[in-house]
């Protein structure tokens, strides 16, 4: 058994095509798209290796990769808490005794020597990169912007003395046909008393000249949630060319005060984990079909992100893009929703989902330790 830095083109393609043999038969794992998976190595189609260091280590057994980590330094969130964290990250092995130990000590090395204090993850290099390790709900689908992970994990991380620092957990939503009539009338008064309006949007033309506003408000609402940092403009536009070009614009709802500045938004995504599992990792050629297909024929919806003005949170606003949101979902109709992961120590949004026939059927967490 050997861990080697990834350096070399072979390497990086081992890293990055371990979880395709590790989950070949799993039911429940969504394959990401290998194109996308070898941009994060690189700072010329990853921006945000601009305020990030990075390392990636693969483990080998036989010249045949059995495991692999990367470890991140995300210095700007640093600077924002005041603190030396390093994170490890895109943790995946083969069931092999020690060899996830061996993994994560190979990670808290790099960041020891980097002068990192603590460590916590698995995290990615930045909230919107994949964070937490999936520690319930093994035997349901995740959204694509959701984890999967195999269940010994937790042990090898653990055994490396590691201790839980948070859990987001997540929701299967069940909505009715109608939405009552009590719900309706106060969402009227709630636009009312804030003077709100709704930009709803038929076509990724229409919907374009938002999505800077979008994440700038996520700035702003997401500041004090653990492992933020702000994005800056080249990041925005990774992130608004990663998503916003797969988005079906009838589930985007932006809301604007009486300026016409953006207090809110909901962003809706027809779920595409099965279309995703059917490209088996690539879009061409036939790959994209799938996606298209699920995108104009929802059967579910997954809900990527909301955000809401700072000084207007807790005051309704999210019965206002979440009604607005239903609304299309009964056109289209569609019954499920799957959200997002969600702080469990957030609990005016998980109320939120409560008011709602739910199922709490996954949940994440976050490890940390000193170094």
């Amino acid at each position: 058994m050997t861990i080697t830095e990834v350096k070399t083109k072979e390497q990086k393609k081992k890293f990055v095509m371990l979880p395709f043999s590790l989950y070949k038969n799993n039911a429940y794992w969504i394959p990401p798209i290998i194109k996308d998976e070898y941009k994060f190595f690189n700072v010329e189609t990853n921006p945000t290796l601009k305020f990030c260091d990075a390392n990636y280590w693969i483990a080998e057994e036989s010249g045949r990769c059995v495991g692999r980590i990367a470890a991140i330094i995300n210095h700007n969130y640093n600077e924002k808490i005041g603190e030396k964290m390093g994170r490890f990250s895109r943790i995946e092995f083969e069931n092999i005794p020690d060899l996830g130990e061996a993994l994560i000590e190979t990670a808290e090395k790099w960041l020891k020597e980097n002068g990192m204090s603590k460590v916590h993850g698995p995290l990615g290099f930045t909230n919107l990169d994949l964070q937490g390790l999936l520690i319930e709900g093994f035997d349901r689908l995740p959204s694509i912007a959701s984890v999967y992970h195999m269940p010994y994990y937790a042990d090898a991380i653990e055994k490396c003395g590691y201790e839980k620092e948070n859990d987001w957990v997540e929701f299967r939503l069940e909505l009715d046909d109608e939405i009552p009539e009590k719900a309706v009338r106060l969402v009227e008064m709630i636009k009312k008393r804030y003077n709100l309006s709704v930009r709803s949007f038929s076509n990724s033309k229409e919907l374009a000249p938002y999505s800077a506003e979008v994440f700038t408000l996520l700035n702003k609402a997401f500041d004090e949630l653990p492992y933020v940092s702000k994005f800056d403009e080249e990041t925005k536009k990774f992130y608004i060319e990663k998503y916003f070009k797969v988005l079906n614009p009838e589930f985007v709802k932006v809301i604007q005060n009486e300026k016409k500045e953006t207090v809110g938004f909901i962003v809706g995504l027809p779920s595409l984990s099965k279309a995703m599992q059917k490209c088996k990792g690539k879009l061409f050629p036939f790959g994209f079909r799938h996606i298209m297909k699920a995108l104009k024929k929802p059967e579910e919806i997954d809900l990527l992100l909301t955000g809401v003005e700072p000084h207007l949170q807790g005051q309704g606003i999210a019965a206002v893009i979440i009604y607005e949101l239903q609304k299309v979902l009964i056109k289209y109709n569609v019954h499920h929703v799957e959200t997002t992961g969600i702080f469990e120590s957030n609990h005016k949004a998980i109320q939120t989902w409560k008011n709602y026939k739910h199922e709490q059927h996954k949940r994440r967490r976050c490890y940390i330790k000193e170094l």
